[in-house]
């Protein structure tokens, strides 16, 4: 891929490395769109339970393993080819799907895609976090959210317009179209740069600071702000090197927060239970008694709901703090959550045969009742859209340091991707068994989130990634004394410009530069 030219535009360079999350979403309304169609039930012998919830858990069982994989992969290969990599299960495991025979083959294609979404659900932003500057950082990573919801949007439109076609055709034509996104990427990954970090990171300084210089000045090297964060990378590298190898390091001296912040705040965007209502809207408009056509066309609104909401915060995600969104975004899911399953609990009747036919509902709420549960269903994605959806993977790639970050994001992702499987296959049976109280416990999750959020995580909006490292070294205050903003590369590049106005030779130096200048110093004093 070195013999492509290279397109070194932030936002064109964000655009198609987060064609990966596309495909997640791809994936996720792949099953939404089709579980309550009469194709799908009639072939698949109305799976329910957790025959279903094995089925729609399958995606993040193969994540699991992909986040797993992902760290060592990019550490050695780069971000970028390690999500090049990632395409070639997702081929694999389309060709799978769109070849199914029952239920086993199903699930296994679902795996395969899946190892493919772990590997770039971690990676995609963690090459985004090192592409770009502090103050637009967060929304060159919220356009990772923004492609999964257009994969959810788009896929679930395609399954809807294929639920049209007779038979097994219906679903096989839907997920066929899984291809293209993954070949749209595969074209356009090799005129995307490696990461300047990364780069650094395995010693290829000279062309780590002329991608830096690229990416953030035009190619030029001798530039105030190319010079400050050079040093600053520089510098983290070198304690870096110095720093305990293995497993522990993620432990040891204090690294244990930055690894309790990176898993936990994944995890809790699972155990918001959004992703259930992702997964399993049509389940949930079913309860409400929207059935056939208008169930789902009513679940596609939601679908564009998350991106409209999404889009809004596109433009202030760098503007407001990290922490605030956090907290109050989980509170307000909550209340939506108490809201739902208090509707559900009071006013639902029993359906023992399943609603629409349909063995995973077996409760039903009509008239006013259903109406709030539809509308706080909606209110529920709008509050996610805003908040926890796209902060968590911001937060997660943020937190971690340079020789951390790869194997870090993977952890925090396989965070993610456990309590996905967990809740993918507790749901089908939940709404079985336990019925609306489903809603309850999630608001009850939402709840913890907040306070978490609230005692643990450090306000890292506006900063560097190599500042935030010091939000969680030892003496740093606590979590909820920080403030977004506040970054020292200003100052550094005030200093930068200082020199130069000194008369002084000011430039980017890689570890060769300075080997010389102290070489040619002792060689002075020897003379």
């Amino acid at each position: 891929m070195s013999r492509f030219p290279k397109i070194t535009n932030t936002y064109f360079m964000a655009i198609v490395a987060t064609v990966g999350g596309m495909l997640f979403g791809f994936d996720i309304s792949s099953m939404s769109a089709i579980v309550i169609t009469d194709q799908y039930i009639d072939y698949f012998n109305n799976p329910s339970g957790l025959i279903q919830g094995a089925i729609g858990s399958a995606l993040a069982a193969g994540s699991v393993v992909g986040s797993l994989m992902a760290g060592p992969i990019s550490d050695k290969y780069g971000r970028r080819d390690s999500i090049m990599f990632a395409c070639l299960w997702w081929l694999v495991g389309t060709a799978v799907q769109v070849a199914t025979t029952g239920n086993g083959s199903l699930i296994a294609g679902r795996i395969l895609n899946g190892v493919c979404v772990g590997i770039t659900s971690s990676q995609v932003p963690v090459y985004l976090a090192e592409i770009a500057q502090r103050d637009s950082r967060g929304r060159i990573i919220i356009i990772q959210q923004l492609a999964i919801e257009w994969g959810i949007l788009i896929m679930y439109f395609i399954g809807y317009g294929c639920s049209k076609i007779e038979g097994p055709a219906s679903f096989r034509t839907a997920w066929g179209t899984q291809f293209i996104p993954c070949v749209l990427l595969m074209i356009g990954l090799p005129f995307l740069p490696r990461s300047p970090r990364w780069l650094a990171k395995v010693g290829r300084e000279e062309e780590a600071i002329q991608t830096l210089a690229d990416i953030q000045a035009g190619g030029n090297k001798d530039d105030p702000l190319v010079i400050a964060e050079w040093e600053e990378i520089s510098t983290v590298l070198a304690a870096e090197r110095e720093a305990i190898r293995g497993w522990r390091k993620f432990f040891a001296n204090g690294m244990w927060k930055r690894t309790l912040a990176g898993m936990s705040v994944q995890a809790w965007q699972q155990m918001s239970g959004a992703n259930v209502i992702v997964y399993y809207i049509g389940y949930v408009f079913l309860m409400a008694d929207l059935q056939g056509d208008i169930n789902l066309v009513s679940s596609g609104v939601q679908y564009a709901l998350f991106i409209i909401f999404t889009t809004i915060m596109f433009f202030f995600i760098d503007n407001t703090g990290r922490r605030t969104l956090l907290v109050w975004g989980a509170l307000g899911m909550a209340v939506c959550h108490f809201v739902v399953g208090g509707l559900l609990g009071t006013y639902s009747i029993d359906v023992p045969e399943g609603v629409g036919n349909n063995a995973n509902v077996v409760i039903r709420v009509t008239g006013s009742p259903a109406h709030g549960v539809i509308a706080f269903s909606y209110l529920l994605i709008i509050v996610y859209a805003l908040t926890l959806a796209p902060v968590a993977w911001i937060y997660a790639a943020e937190v971690w340091s340079l020789g951390t970050r790869a194997t870090g994001m993977s952890l925090a992702a396989v965070a993610n991707w456990l309590f996905n499987f967990a809740l993918g296959l507790f749901t089908p049976p939940a709404f079985l068994n336990i019925k609306y109280k489903v809603f309850i416990i999630f608001g009850v999750l939402c709840v913890g989130a907040a306070i978490q959020a609230w005692l643990t995580y450090p306000e890292t909006c506006g900063k560097t990634i190599e500042e935030i490292e010091l939000l969680f070294a030892k003496g740093a205050p606590a979590a909820w004394k920080t403030k977004k903003g506040g970054s020292r590369l200003e100052a550094e590049i005030e200093a930068v410009l200082n020199r130069k106005e000194r008369g002084e030779d000011v430039h980017v130096e890689t570890h060769q530069d300075l080997e010389k200048t102290a070489t040619n110093e002792v060689a002075k004093d020897t003379v």
